[in-house]
């Protein structure tokens, strides 16, 4: 009885090593990692908000009627120093564009009538749109927190929105914007791209 048990737990543990072997020898199940969530895309474009303001002469003008020409919204006020210190360099800067380059448009947030006298001494060779809440609303509805003035949003000639500048402009940022305008021109830099070097700004 004894050897017969001997015998018997000698078969067992042997079963049970070669069990033990080929289960080592046999390769695990790869599991294949849960997929990776997708990132949102990137919108291929962002067109700027169309609106309409007032002109100096009290008419409605539509952002629309400047389509076609790269343009730089400069958001400014009569009471804003640092507001009318950038009004002589803006107007050096479209004098240097000419007919077909960037398009400077002021847009004063301020009442009408202190626009229309400070126009007449300024001598705007750029157009001039005049709001209070509905100007605010413009910047707001392009995604910039309407905070202090000045400030420039940037657009490209077929409507996109390339960025914002907030506080005042001096002649080494119009110079960079308008080489990032003609690179994006050029084809030398994409659109993202252009919006990447109008945040370094």
């Amino acid at each position: 009885m004894h050897r017969s048990f001997l015998i018997f737990a000698g078969a067992f543990v042997a079963l049970m090593a070669g069990a033990l072997f080929y289960a080592a020898r046999m390769p695990l199940e790869q599991q294949s990692p849960p997929p990776a969530a997708e990132a949102p895309a990137k919108p291929e474009r962002v067109d700027y908000p169309q609106f309409e303001l007032a002109g100096l002469d009290g008419e409605p003008v539509a952002f629309s009627e400047f389509a076609g020409r790269h343009r730089l919204l400069n958001f400014w006020a009569t009471w804003c120093a640092p507001c009318r210190r950038e009004i002589p360099l803006l107007k050096q800067f479209q004098a240097a564009q000419g007919e077909d380059g960037i398009l400077v448009i002021g847009i004063a947030v301020d009442f009408a009538d202190a626009v229309a006298a400070y126009a007449e001494a300024a001598e705007f060779n750029y157009p001039v749109l005049i709001g209070q809440e509905d100007a605010m609303a413009v910047a707001e509805s392009s995604g910039v927190q309407f905070a202090a003035m000045p400030f420039t949003m940037i657009v490209s000639k077929d409507g996109l929105y390339l960025g914002a500048y907030l506080g005042e402009l001096h002649q080494s940022h119009l110079d960079d914007i308008e080489t990032i305008l003609a690179r994006l021109d050029a084809g030398d830099i994409s659109v993202d791209s252009a919006r990447g070097a109008f945040e370094l700004l």
